[in-house]
C-alpha cells in the first residue's frame, strides 16, 4: 500500500507494493541516489529546421500538437533547483536535511531517495497513461501543457516519473524537478514552477509492527469503493496510511515554516490517489494550497 504527495509551485506537493503492500506519495531521501547530472542552459534547446526541435541532446519532430515556444524552450536545463544557493536550492536542502534525520532505514542510511536530475522531457504516457488520466481528461489539453510533439511533452508534474522509479524497485523516494504548464503570468503563476514529490510504499508488517494485536490486520480485502477507500483496501490501512501521511506532512510545514503554523485539510480529487487530500496553511489572514497527497490508487501500484 502506498502514499504519495507533491508540493506546489516553490514546494509543490508516501510505499505500497504489489499484493503485499499500499503505497503513499511523498519523502526526500538521500543524495547518493540522485539520478543524473543538470543540463547547461546554454545547450538546453535548438531549433536546427523548421519541423524539428533539438532539445537536451535530442530531436523531435513537430507535429499538430507541437506548441512549445522558443521562451519556454530557453528555460529548459537550468535546473534552479540545482543550483547552489538559489532560493529553490534552498528549500530542497531544508527538505532533504529535515527528512534524512527524521525517517531512518534499516541499515542506518536516510529512508528516502532522492532523484533531482530527471529529464523535463516525457513521454504522455509517463505524464498522463501511467497515472490512470483518462484520454479525455482536461488536463491533458494542447491549451494546458507544452508539446514537443503528440507523443512527447514537458512534464506538467512530476508524477511523470513515478511509474518508472517504483517499477526500478524502489520504495521511499523523492522526486524534484522543474515542471511546465500553460499558466496565465500573474503573482502566483508562471509557466515554469517546481514541484517536490515524495512516495511511500508500506508492507502489512511496516503499516501493522507497532499496532497492539496487529497481527491479524490486513492490507487488503475484497470490499467496496466509498468516499474513504479504495475497493481493494482495508478500513483499518486506509486509516493508518492516511495518520501517518498527515502527521508526515504537518511536521514538515513545521518544520519549514515555524510552529504555531495553523493547518487544515480538505478533501479532493485526484486521478492517481483515493482518498485524496490537500493541506492549506493560514498566510496573513488567508488560507494557502501548499500541496496535495493522497493514497495511491493499487491499479497503478500493480501495474
Amino acid at each position: 500500500m502506498a502514499m504519495l504527495w507533491k508540493f506546489m509551485r516553490v514546494a509543490k506537493y508516501s510505499k505500497t507494493a504489489l499484493a503485499p503492500k499500499v503505497k503513499v506519495r511523498g519523502i526526500p531521501t538521500h543524495s547518493r541516489h540522485s539520478s543524473s547530472k543538470s543540463v547547461p542552459s546554454d545547450s538546453a534547446a535548438n531549433t536546427p529546421c523548421s519541423n524539428t526541435v533539438e532539445l537536451l541532446g535530442k530531436a523531435y519532430p513537430q507535429d499538430d500538437y507541437s506548441n512549445v515556444t522558443e521562451k519556454i524552450l530557453s528555460k529548459v536545463g537550468k535546473n534552479l533547483h540545482n543550483k547552489k544557493h538559489h532560493p529553490l536550492w534552498l528549500i530542497k536542502e531544508q527538505v532533504k536535511d529535515h527528512f534524512y534525520k527524521q525517517y531512518i532505514g534499516r541499515r542506518g542510511t536516510p529512508l528516502f531517495s532522492v532523484y533531482d536530475g530527471l529529464s523535463p522531457v516525457v513521454t504522455t504516457q509517463q505524464n498522463f497513461d501511467s497515472l490512470l488520466i483518462p484520454l479525455n481528461h482536461v488536463s491533458r489539453r494542447k491549451e494546458d501543457n507544452y508539446y514537443l510533439n503528440c507523443d512527447h511533452m514537458l512534464r506538467a508534474h512530476t508524477s511523470a516519473h513515478q511509474w518508472d522509479l517504483i517499477h526500478s524497485g524502489l520504495d521511499a523516494f523523492l522526486a524534484v524537478g522543474d515542471v511546465y504548464r500553460r499558466d496565465t503570468i500573474d503573482n502566483t503563476h508562471y509557466p515554469v514552477f517546481h514541484q517536490m514529490e515524495g512516495v511511500r510504499l508500506f508492507s502489512c508488517h511496516e503499516l501493522f509492527s507497532n499496532i497492539k494485536d496487529g497481527e491479524g490486520l490486513q492490507l487488503f480485502e475484497q470490499g467496496h469503493r466509498t468516499a474513504h477507500k479504495q475497493e481493494c483496501h482495508t478500513m483499518e490501512a486506509v486509516r493508518l496510511v492516511e495518520f501517518n501521511l498527515k502527521q508526515v506532512l504537518t511536521k514538515l510545514m513545521t518544520h519549514i515554516f515555524g510552529d504555531g503554523l495553523q493547518v487544515r485539510w480538505v478533501d479532493c480529487y485526484f486521478p492517481f490517489t483515493h482518498p485524496s487530500f490537500e493541506m492549506e496553511i493560514n498566510f496573513q489572514g488567508e488560507w494557502l494550497e501548499v500541496l496535495g497527497c493522497g493514497v495511491m490508487e493499487q491499479q497503478l501500484v500493480n501495474s
